[in-house]
């Protein structure tokens, strides 16, 4: 089981559009995937529709008990699909965490139940844009952490500074048994011009700078309104963009480039159903 977490300490930067469609790309090349929803602010719970009834768990359960049971699972109208739905509008959890000499360990040990264990192949954890002890329990259970980046000025600065700040301040979870994972950026919305491809390409040469365990993607992941029209429909990318004509390649292709990137075992695989082809549309 490879369990990512979609982190960044900036709001707005597309970390829940990025874990949908990567989730409903990964069950659609066959995996069993699990999304977990540890925002209080309910986004990723609300992208695709809920294919089963009343459940009585969630993202409380899950943090107060330290278990995923199945309770606390939904399926969604998608194969391969599931997901652990934020309940928390309040925001009671982080304070909650708080108190908790485990919090940084608690996500990580909970996805170790059988209920999740035994039953998916991938897990993907989306978290809330900000600081505080339900990010560092979500970028704690990751194998991977994945950072989408806006080619911005202030994206690229607020990302160099609150990755070192991630650094410093998780790093010394490797004396519990919980090391900081390597962390991929993935330049995120970049748009067909000059500015975003200069600001793209000095952000790649600031990432040198940082420690080796932080590196950026090669997939880029242009500005494209299929991202919008797909969310808006409530279907994966993937499923909505599966062809383009012209220079621009497909979004099925470039999610496709991301999955395989990130798993490079999946290489070659094309969705179930929904084949590659570019240059038809």
């Amino acid at each position: 089981m490879t369990k990512f977490s979609i982190i960044s300490t900036k709001g707005g930067v597309g970390k829940t559009t990025l874990t949908a469609n990567l989730a409903a790309l990964f069950a659609d090349l066959g995996l069993r995937v699990l999304m977990i929803d540890a925002d209080v602010q309910p986004s990723l719970s609300k992208f695709f529709p809920i294919a089963d009834g009343e459940r009585s768990g969630g993202l409380t359960d899950v943090i107060l008990c330290g278990e995923i049971k199945t309770n606390a699972i939904c399926s969604t109208v998608y194969g391969n699909l599931d997901i652990v739905l934020s309940d928390d509008p309040q925001g009671n959890l982080p304070h909650w965490l708080l108190t908790r000499i485990d919090r940084g360990i608690r996500l990580r040990v909970a996805l170790q139940a059988p209920a999740v264990a035994n039953a998916y192949d991938i897990v993907l954890i989306d978290t809330q844009g900000a600081v505080g002890p339900l990010q560092d329990a979500a970028a704690l259970a990751a194998d991977v952490l994945i950072s989408p980046i806006t080619p911005e000025v202030l994206s690229a600065r607020e990302f160099r500074d609150g990755t070192l700040e991630l650094l410093g301040r998780l790093s010394p979870s490797a004396t519990l048994g919980a090391p900081l994972p390597p962390i991929k950026a993935v330049i995120y919305r970049q748009d067909r011009t000059n500015d975003p491809r200069m600001i793209a390409t000095a952000l790649r040469d600031a990432l040198r700078e940082l420690p080796a365990q932080v590196a950026a993607a090669s997939t880029v992941v242009p500005h494209a309104k299929a991202y919008k029209e797909a969310a808006t429909l409530r279907v994966p990318v993937h499923r909505h963009e599966r062809y383009r004509a012209g220079p621009m390649p497909s979004a099925a292709a470039i999610m496709h480039q991301l999955a395989w990137e990130l798993i490079p075992s999946l290489r070659g695989r094309s969705a179930q159903g929904f084949p590659i082809q570019e240059g038809v549309r």
